[in-house]
């Protein structure tokens, strides 16, 4: 039991020291118990790395779009507070959601995972950077662009003439933050699939959490761009731009799509080499 990935014993029958080298007991003396075991530790790994390609995609978006702002105009459209709300409001929310996911026998349809695989897979890794691209792509097009499509003056021209013209209450800003949690909430139901599932939506309904807190987040943003004012350093948005905030945050899942069926090669250099950097350990274990 010692020696086993993962000891199990008997709780009723088993002896005081089989019960002390396992890891796993079975208070019911059931084997089916096992499979139950199974299914509900595939599925905690599973809501970890579920929480985790969310996380690092909105954090990679904030801090790029951080970085490069700060270096090109001196400004950074995402608030101290709107990170505030974004970090500790929405992504304990998200992990909550995301961490309650039922379990389901599909997960004992795919293979276990290896000792020395990393939690971040390369169908990971993919998700991550392939979302992050998508949500740069639509910040920088408002900060650049966002005057010739979405009504706004550009607090960013204004800032490379002045340094001090910075408005506090900037609709540019508050389209960039508004489209950033938009996308961040649609990726969210993005990444309750870890393997390149299609179907998103499948099994949404079993989880009361999930929809619950995704819909609450929406409204809370709703209220913080409409009422937030000087709090959340947030200009009222009008229809049209609460349009193109919703279209840009649906693209999101239509991203997904586009990108799993038309770019299905995107890493594989990455996973061909961290194959071959593993064959050797795992041989020579067997």
């Amino acid at each position: 039991m010692k020696r086993a990935d993962v000891g199990f014993a008997m709780g009723i029958q088993g002896t005081d020291v089989a019960k002390q080298a396992s890891d796993i007991i079975l208070t019911d003396d059931n084997f089916s118990s096992i499979v139950k075991a199974m299914m509900w530790g595939r599925n905690v790994y599973d809501c970890i790395a579920k929480f985790l390609q969310f996380q690092l995609t909105a954090n990679l978006s904030a801090a790029i779009i951080s970085i490069i702002s700060a270096a090109a105009i001196s400004v950074v459209p995402l608030r101290a507070v709107q990170m505030l709300w974004v970090n500790l409001v929405m992504d304990t929310l998200a992990s909550l959601a995301l961490a309650t996911e039922p379990p389901t026998e599909s997960l004992l349809n795919r293979k276990p995972y290896g000792r020395t695989k990393s939690i971040i897979s390369p169908m990971m890794m993919r998700n991550i950077i392939g979302q992050s691209l998508y949500q740069l792509a639509v910040m920088f097009s408002i900060l650049y662009a966002g005057q010739y499509f979405l009504g706004v003056e550009s607090t960013v021209q204004a800032v490379q003439h002045d340094p001090h013209a910075a408005k506090e209450l900037s609709e540019q800003f508050t389209l960039v933050f508004n489209a950033f949690v938009l996308m961040t909430l649609f990726n969210e139901i993005n990444s309750r699939k870890l393997h390149g599932e299609r179907n998103v939506f499948k099994g949404i309904f079993r989880n009361p959490f999930f929809y619950s807190i995704w819909l609450f987040c929406f409204a809370a943003q709703v209220i913080i761009v409409q009422f937030g004012g000087r709090v959340f350093s947030c200009a009222p948005l009008n229809l049209h731009q609460w349009a193109y905030s919703l279209i840009f945050g649906v693209g999101s899942l239509y991203w997904q799509q586009v990108r799993s069926k038309y770019f299905p090669f995107f890493f594989k250099i990455y996973e061909l080499k961290t194959k071959t950097l593993f064959l050797g350990p795992i041989m020579y274990s067997n």
